[in-house]
């Protein structure tokens, strides 16, 4: 990890890429109880780096999507809280190209512009979601799980099928049967500009 756009906080890499289109996950900090990803890890530790990665991602998503953890984005005033600070800062310090609010997590594809680097926007939102969640939900302690999940964006295909998987979460959880029903996603047929 020489290339100084890869950083990390412990347990997974980012790559900073400027001003290039990433999809990003963040999840509730109990959404994945610990000994699923110590099981997890476990069973990857045999397979190379770069497969490993592929199916922790895809595990962790189709765990994420059973909804385990108590679920706090399911109340629509924790939710809302959270839709409204991924709009805010849309066409300033990023240009956000799809979202969805999960009952457990959180999906978007977003590219940062000017000097905003993924890890500050990222934690913007984080920070400021949490502390009003807690408040409303009369508690304290870590809301988000500490990481988040990105990947930057290679050719308008993965574009495509990043923006298309992320309408697509709730309607493949179970949640509802086409994209633009779920209330608290850019897909939402009652959302203005998307």
């Amino acid at each position: 990890m020489s290339d100084e756009r890869w950083r990390s906080r412990g347990y997974l890499p980012h790559w900073e890429a400027g001003e290039v289109a990433q999809s990003i996950t963040f999840r509730v900090a109990d959404s994945l109880p610990s000994a699923m990803l110590q099981h997890l890890e476990q069973e990857l530790r045999l397979l190379p780096e770069d497969a490993a990665a592929v199916q922790r991602r895809i595990r962790i998503e189709a765990a994420l999507d059973r909804g385990h953890g108590t679920a706090w984005l399911a109340d629509a005033r924790v939710a809302d809280i959270v839709e409204r600070a991924l709009l805010h800062f849309d066409g300033e310090r990023y240009r956000l190209h799809a979202w969805v609010i999960m009952p457990n997590h959180v999906h978007v594809v977003a590219t940062p512009l000017g000097d905003w680097t993924l890890a500050d926007i990222v934690h913007s939102w984080k920070s400021f979601t949490a502390t009003q969640a807690n408040r409303i939900l009369e508690r304290e302690g870590a809301f988000w799980a500490r990481e988040y999940f990105d990947r930057y964006i290679r050719d308008e295909a993965h574009f495509t099928n990043a923006v298309s998987y992320v309408a697509m979460n709730p309607v493949k959880a179970g949640l509802c049967k086409r994209p633009e029903d779920w209330r608290f996603s850019s897909a939402w047929s009652g959302s203005a500009g998307f």
